[in-house]
Formats: C-alpha cells, structure tokens, sequence
C-alpha cells in the first residue's frame, strides 16, 4: 500500500501494495485460481505461534515480521525488506477490550515517504458493538494526530456494522479505501457465509468486516497515496477442502502522486 500497494510488488514499481488478511477471496476476473502475490505490506488478524513460525521460516529473508502478542491469536503485519524501512512499532492496549485486542502500529519509510502503518482485530460479535466502537474511535484519533507529513494506513479486521460506523463516523481527514474506488460489489463481503464454508453456521451472514482506512499527508512537496485498485483473495479452497480463512483478504494497491 503506498507508492504502496497491497498487492503483489512488481520488481521496483512506484506503486505500494498492502494486503489484509484474517480470511482471503477472489475479485472477479483479475482474481484467477493460483494467482501468486508479492505485497509490499501485510496486515494479519488472528495469528498463532506455529504458524507465525512457519512463515517465518519461509519468509524471513524477505520480510521484516511485527507481532501484537505472543498468547492465544494476536495481530500482525509483515513488511518487505527491500522496499519498506521499519523505523519503529508499537502495541497500543484497548483499556476495556474483553478479547485481547489490541492496536499495532509501525512507523516506516517507503522510498523516502513517511508511512504510519495500523492494524487491529476489533472485538467479536454482535454484542460487543461498544467496546468495537471505542476502538474505532481510538484508532480515529491515533491516525488524525499523526504528523501532517505522515501518511497514515490502517487495515484490519474491525467487526463493524455499518450502523456502528454511521455512529461513529470518520473524520474528514480520513477515507474509506472502498468507499474511495467506488464502492465495487465484488469487494463489498469480507465476511461471506454464504460462499466461504468454513465454518458451519446455522444462519447465513455478509458483512464488510475487512476496512482499510487511509489519511492523507498534508503540506507542501508531500506525495499523496492514492488507491488504485481493490480486490478480494483467498477464494479457492485448499487441497483439504477448506479456505485459507473464514474470511476473504483484501488486496489493495495504491501509487504516489
């Protein structure tokens, strides 16, 4: 994502690609079974150590690894070493959190642009909309204090319905990537019960759980990131007959301009 995308980087292109991912699908025509990414950034929900392990052992001489904990599932995000510095991080508690959740940030650079990179897994579950929103509001006023010169990119999996956002609101600062493309229908359902059959439930659901929020950097001379392009992963089954994730994984590019 950014002069970064969340997709896949291509060799030295100005473009940043960022991908979120408790859950992964496929966006129509250009989502082709197989297709293979190389992001720029990766935002994870849910991780356990063993398979935190096992990517590290893949990945590791190519991606710099962030964690938001160590117990249970925890958030994460993976950086490319060759096209993003990390410069610093930090875990931010959410005070009333019932889960667990937490709020990861890193500061790093890409081709010289300062990038603040955010996710989160906001609480679980139809009941839990005011602990949700209280971290929706805390990661609002993290992005809208952040340098004039930074560009501020959140993804994540937030749980949110759309009434609990409309409570709450966005600052007039920040965007809806999805909302920013147009709000496309083939990336509206991260949360799709009715397609992804991993989890066997009774009541069938859609919802757009999955958001990446962005904040422009402001001032003179500073490039702005635009996104390009959006598009579900994860929607072919493994050879177990299962999906990756019970949700679909955003890919998302963006360029500077």
């Amino acid at each position: 994502m950014t002069d970064m995308e969340k997709v896949l980087a291509v060799a030295e292109s100005s473009e940043i690609k960022t991908t979120s991912s408790t859950k992964d699908r496929k966006e129509g025509k250009e989502n082709t079974p197989g297709t293979r990414h190389s992001p720029d950034v990766v935002f994870l929900q849910e991780l356990i150590q063993p398979y935190t392990r096992f990517m590290k052992m893949r990945l590791v001489a190519n991606y710099t690894f962030i964690e938001g904990g160590k117990e249970s599932y925890f958030i994460g995000m993976m950086l490319k070493k060759s096209r993003i510095t990390l410069l610093d991080s930090e875990i931010v508690e959410y005070p009333t959190s019932r889960q667990m959740r937490n709020l990861l940030v890193a500061q790093v650079l890409f081709k010289g642009q300062k990038l603040c990179l955010m996710t989160s897994h906001f609480e679980s579950c139809k009941p839990n909309a005011a602990n949700r929103m209280k971290q929706l509001r805390l990661v609002m006023k993290r992005m809208t204090e952040a340098p004039d010169d930074v560009t501020v990119l959140f993804g994540g999996d937030t749980n949110l319905r759309d009434a609990e956002m409309v409570e709450v609101g966005l600052p007039g600062c920040i965007c809806d990537v999805w909302e920013q493309l147009g709000e496309p229908e083939n990336c509206r359902y991260t949360w799709d019960t009715y397609a992804n059959t991993n989890l066997d439930h009774r009541y069938k659901s859609r919802f757009r759980f999955d958001r990446l929020y962005l904040r422009r950097a402001a001032g003179d001379g500073v490039p702005q990131l635009e996104p390009d392009s959006m598009a579900l992963i994860g929607l072919e089954k493994l050879k177990c007959g299962l999906y990756t994730s019970d949700h679909w994984g955003i890919y998302c590019t963006f360029s500077a301009l």
